[in-house]
């Protein structure tokens, strides 16, 4: 689940920048209530008695607009939350139905983020039939997960999710694992790991949790947690809620994850956060917005057709426009064209521009620049620790697998290179 690479979109037969959208089609509406979500303080946003469903006109404009925006030859759907399976499997066969007309143009896909704990034969049998991918959120063995992903009753998830696993594996539907690291989960990198191994899960995704607490007039509007922080602050409150993940342990845990993928598991299983590291390696533009130079076309649209300049940005100062009354792709355009997308590569702090290692985060998500650099300057990222230690360890690796790349082989003969030297024969 990943955005899409933009080419740069001077020359004329460049494909020009894509852009990506998260979907909400029941906005922060879900059936549990995890401790760390960011989402669900977001209905305080909307009216007390506001219809939590994507209305059909919502719905057909908004595939007709991204078919028609979207410059790339795929157009991939991401329906997010909330939790979209309350909307029930009708929803999404209509949904198919409304992109039908457009696969003789594009080549449409579709993702879908899910607990996994209302997932039936029936759904998996319609995610099969229509080639849907599904992200199940999952952070770990029971312990790990059950502690911050709870029901609205306190009670742990993990069970139900795990059932929910199970039906995907026995219809065979493609899937991924996207794992929240919070405080505790990051001291049992290789707990989580192997978890997921023995599972059977092959792609995973590890997601840092970064949040700060609110301060008095954000609280009097119904959220409990502090809104993004303008980078040009000199103060900024940096006070984080109790489970968001410790800067140097979150580069601890990625660097004894990567350990242990790199000398066993290359080939076999697949984390994303290891797959997007070497992006600028190979001379790609990063295909996730937190690390690429420039962010702004990665957007999210509301159930009521809202659009805002990003997921982490659904407050009414980042509202860009509505799909019934404003053309999506103008509105990114008139989005990245305002400053917001390119604000990630122009404010970074001096501490960024001379790091060793820019070229691998590009200053993570703006969001997260809410501390100071050792110099005093504000807009440093919070886990700039963690990412610093994690990219720098990995350096090495990297290198010897751009060469196996370079000479079209697989990556996982590094996994020989972790036993002696590798020597590579060209034919």
């Amino acid at each position: 689940m990943t955005t899409d690479k933009t080419g740069g979109g001077q020359p004329a037969d460049r494909i020009a920048p894509g852009m990506h959208v998260l979907a909400k089609p029941i906005g922060p509406v879900c059936d549990i209530q995890c401790d760390y979500c960011f989402y669900l303080e977001k209905r305080a946003l909307f009216d007390r008695n506001a219809y939590y469903r994507m209305p059909d006109a919502v719905l057909a404009a908004y595939i007709a607009q991204y078919v028609e925006a979207q410059p790339t030859p795929v157009v991939e759907f991401t329906w997010h939350g909330g939790e979209p399976t309350l909307l029930g499997v009708d929803f999404f066969r209509r949904v198919v139905e409304l992109q039908q007309p457009y696969r003789d143009r594009k080549q449409i896909k579709n993702t879908l983020q899910t607990n996994a704990m209302r997932l039936t034969d029936e759904w998996c049998v319609f995610f099969k039939e229509n080639d849907f991918f599904i992200g199940v959120s999952l952070d770990g063995p029971q312990a790990i997960h059950d502690r911050y992903r709870k029901d609205r009753h306190g009670a742990g998830t993990f069970e139900r999710v795990m059932a929910g696993v199970r039906l995907l594996q026995a219809h065979e539907v493609e899937f991924n694992a996207l794992a929240c690291v919070g405080r505790e989960t990051a001291y049992h990198p290789l707990e989580v790991y192997r978890f997921f191994k023995d599972a059977g899960v092959r792609y995973i995704q590890f997601t840092p949790i970064i949040e700060r607490l609110p301060d008095a007039p954000t609280q009097a509007k119904g959220l409990w947690l502090a809104p993004p922080a303008a980078l040009d602050r000199d103060e900024v409150n940096q006070q984080v809620t109790p489970w968001t993940v410790e800067p140097e342990s979150y580069g601890d845990f990625l660097v004894a994850v990567f350990e242990e993928w790199v000398r066993h598991d290359v080939g076999e299983m697949f984390v994303m956060n290891f797959e997007w590291a070497m992006s600028p390696w190979v001379g790609e533009e990063s295909p996730v917005c937190i690390f690429s130079r420039r962010c702004g076309r990665a957007v999210a649209l509301e159930h009521n057709g809202n659009l805002y300049a990003c997921d982490h940005y659904v407050y009414p100062e980042y509202q860009i426009g509505n799909v019934l009354e404003d053309n999506l792709g103008e509105m990114v355009e008139q989005s990245v064209a305002s400053g917001f997308g390119p604000h990630k590569e122009t404010r970074l702090p001096r501490w960024c521009r001379e790091c060793e290692v820019l070229t691998s985060c590009w200053g993570g998500c703006p969001k997260h620049r809410f501390t100071t650099t050792p110099h005093g300057e504000p807009g440093l990222h919070y886990l700039c620790a963690g990412y610093k230690k994690f990219f720098t360890h990995i350096r090495k690796y990297q290198k010897a697998m751009t060469t196996l790349l370079e000479n079209e082989l697989p990556l996982s003969l590094v996994m020989q290179a972790m036993k002696g030297p590798l020597i590579i024969r060209k034919s």
